[in-house]
């Protein structure tokens, strides 16, 4: 029998922790709730949920310190559900390492969704796993790229991009991240790199690169890597 995944809420607002569990348990999930950071901190540990829901607005600690910590040690997929909806906060979030971003208030639809891609793409070893989406397939262990069974031959950079970008399937990456990933520190405020080679990946890997399937822009933000349902 398949266990429900379950996932920790970390919000203080009983109007959202009683939405959240109208929303996921009747969709078959089990919810654990903490209210204050601290709290939510020690629940990743003891708890081991599969995912955790994030406030930003908590009354021990910012949730962006909360998110920092646990990502000292786990990389447990983190969806941060906030009013603040600027887009420093937003980058920031996803900078600090967390998978997805959603305002409130929220649509319950958008966040299952969201919790599906999440859960779906937890990190695991995927080294030793074929990727597919929209007829492209990665071996990242061979370092093999196809489309539609056809080799696809890229440069060391553009191997590296994607190669990010399938190890981060489903997450929105910043500009910043990708660039201090693939080209290092010293180039996290040359955007135009992204641009440029993302533009080279899709001519490559997409059926129509004007108008992307795969790699797709989250304007202001950066891009995400888009899994096939």
């Amino acid at each position: 029998m398949t266990t429900a995944p379950k996932i920790l809420a970390i919000d203080d607002e009983i109007q959202i922790r009683r939405l959240l569990q109208l929303t996921l348990e009747p969709n078959g999930y089990q919810l654990k709730f903490a209210e204050t950071g601290s709290d939510g901190i020690m629940m990743v540990g003891s708890e081991r949920p599969e995912l955790i829901i994030l406030d930003l607005g908590l009354p021990d600690m910012d949730g962006i310190t909360v998110l920092k910590k646990i990502r000292e040690w786990a990389t447990i997929p983190i969806i941060i559900l906030s009013v603040r909806n600027t887009e420093s906060d937003i980058i920031g979030c996803l900078d600090a390492g967390a998978d997805d971003y959603l305002v409130k208030p929220f649509r319950t639809g958008e966040l299952l969704a969201r919790v599906r891609t999440a859960l779906r793409h937890r990190p695991r070893n995927q080294e030793k796993e074929l990727f597919t989406t929209h007829n492209l397939s990665v071996d990242l262990a061979a370092r093999i790229v196809k489309k539609k069974s056809e080799v696809v031959k890229l440069t060391a950079t553009e191997y590296s991009l994607l190669a990010l970008f399938v190890r981060n399937s489903g997450r929105v990456l910043t500009h910043n991240f990708i660039l201090e990933q693939v080209w290092g520190p010293a180039f996290s405020k040359e955007a135009q790199y992204t641009r440029v080679y993302v533009g080279q990946l899709r001519k490559k890997i997409e059926d129509d690169p004007a108008n992307p399937k795969i790699l797709l822009t989250e304007s202001g933000i950066g891009y995400r890597l888009n899994v096939e349902e």
